[in-house]
C-alpha cells in the first residue's frame, strides 16, 4: 500500500510541472475551442476556464494541463498565440496555488 500512495504522489508532482497559465483570453473564446487550439501543440489533457458567478462571463484566464513537458516544449517554442485576434500571454506554471498553501513545515 505505502508504494501505490508514494507512486500517486510522484504522479501528482510531476503533472503539475506541465500547466501553463493563459491570460489574456478573449471573452468570446470557449474552453473548448482553447482545447482545440494547444491540441495542436500535444495531448491537451484538460483546460480550466474559470467563470465570474455574478457575470457569467468567463474570467479571461485559464490553466492548460498537457500529457508531457514536450508538450509544454512545443507550446513555448512558438513566438505568439493568438486567437480571435487577441494574442494570449503565456506562463509554465511550475507549482498549482494549494500547494503553495501548505505549511512551510511540511
Amino acid at each position: 500500500m505505502a508504494a501505490g500512495s508514494a507512486v500517486r504522489g510522484v504522479g501528482r508532482r510531476s503533472r503539475r510541472l506541465f500547466d501553463i497559465f493563459v491570460a489574456e483570453v478573449p471573452w468570446t473564446v470557449s474552453s473548448r475551442e482553447l482545447k482545440e487550439y494547444f491540441s495542436q501543440f500535444g495531448s491537451v489533457q484538460r483546460c480550466q476556464l474559470p467563470f465570474d458567478k455574478d457575470t457569467g462571463f468567463h474570467k479571461r484566464y485559464c490553466w492548460i494541463k498537457f500529457s508531457t513537458s514536450q508538450d509544454v516544449q512545443n507550446v513555448f517554442q512558438k513566438d505568439s498565440h493568438i486567437l480571435e485576434g487577441a494574442k494570449l500571454a503565456l506562463r509554465e506554471q511550475s507549482r498549482r496555488r494549494h500547494s503553495q498553501r501548505k505549511n512551510p513545515s511540511e
